[in-house]
């Protein structure tokens, strides 16, 4: 009986899960431990004295929360989405039959991928106002930076998902006269994305937490929000409290994606049921284009 593969691993063995099931249920006690450990020391230090969490229980707190959350979904929508279309193009480029743009692909893959997040940030934040050639809004580096580093990292994925379509489903689209942007089209890039669907999700996850750099740059997302409100004195500087707030935030969002690309997997492998498997005969001249599984 075949068993359904998850969206984030394979599905392991017997021998697999009995492992597991032990490094869980170690794991557990040892984070029920720590967990028990942080909140007595919290307790000890007061952080659950309510002068530390009265502050969120006013509109202007809460609305600069939402103000910030609002700006770090913004800064993610955008570099998500630029992100995997940098990647589409930068995967064509390595995949191509042309050496020169192979070659462009390449390094432009090659340089963003080795150069520190943080520090293409700052450079795009501080560059080009030092020079004089323009001032722009500090979203703007941060969704370009994020667009460039995890651009080129979707687009290792995207090609390595085209490359594990087996080589027989393009050989035969060759064999019936389809030509390469067709063959990319209808028969590589479909499978590839449904390969590679998990990879590409985790990159997005990483995305949505790298916006917290913004703050460095002065970009109000959520993580410069927190900060300003655990510096007030007036709130009696409530640090551990507005980290748990919007380390909590965060979290709840990672998890949506996690679930919305399950739900993903899920759509995507059920359209495809009932479907046959495409299969390649010795005669691959012979085919006709229903032959080929899209």
């Amino acid at each position: 009986m075949s068993r359904e593969a998850s969206v984030l691993f394979d599905v392991p063995g017997p021998k697999a899960r009995r492992r597991n099931l032990i490094v869980g249920v170690l794991g557990s006690l040892a984070l029920a431990a720590f967990l028990v450990f942080v909140v007595v020391r919290f307790e000890d230090t007061g952080q659950f004295e309510a002068a530390k969490w009265d502050p969120f229980q006013y509109s202007g707190v809460q609305e600069f929360i939402f103000d910030g959350l609002k700006s770090t979904l913004k800064a993610f929508a955008l570099a998500a989405v630029f992100s995997i279309v940098l990647g589409a193009f930068l995967a064509a480029g390595r995949l191509s039959d042309h050496k020169v743009v192979r070659w462009v692909a390449t390094t432009i893959v090659t340089f963003f991928r080795a150069m520190p997040l943080l520090v293409l940030i700052f450079m795009l934040y501080l560059i080009p106002g030092s020079q004089g050639w323009w001032t722009w809004d500090p979203l703007w580096p941060l969704v370009v930076g994020l667009t460039l580093y995890n651009g080129t990292v979707q687009a290792e994925n995207i090609r390595a998902g085209i490359l594990a379509v087996p080589k027989g489903q393009s050989e035969a689209a060759y064999a019936i006269g389809m030509r390469k942007t067709q063959v990319m089209t209808m028969i590589l890039v479909p499978q590839g994305i449904r390969t590679m669907l998990p990879t590409i999700i985790s990159q997005i996850v990483v995305t949505l937490k790298d916006t917290s750099l913004g703050f460095l740059i002065t970009y109000p997302e959520l993580l410069a929000a927190a900060k300003l409100i655990g510096g007030y004195q007036d709130y009696n500087m409530p640090f551990i409290p507005v980290t748990i707030i919007v380390g909590t935030i965060y979290i709840a969002m990672c998890m949506i994606l996690s679930a919305f690309a399950t739900w993903l997997e899920r759509r995507l492998r059920t359209s495809r049921k009932g479907k046959p498997p495409a299969v390649v005969p010795p005669d691959a001249g012979a085919l006709s284009r229903d032959a080929i599984t899209v």
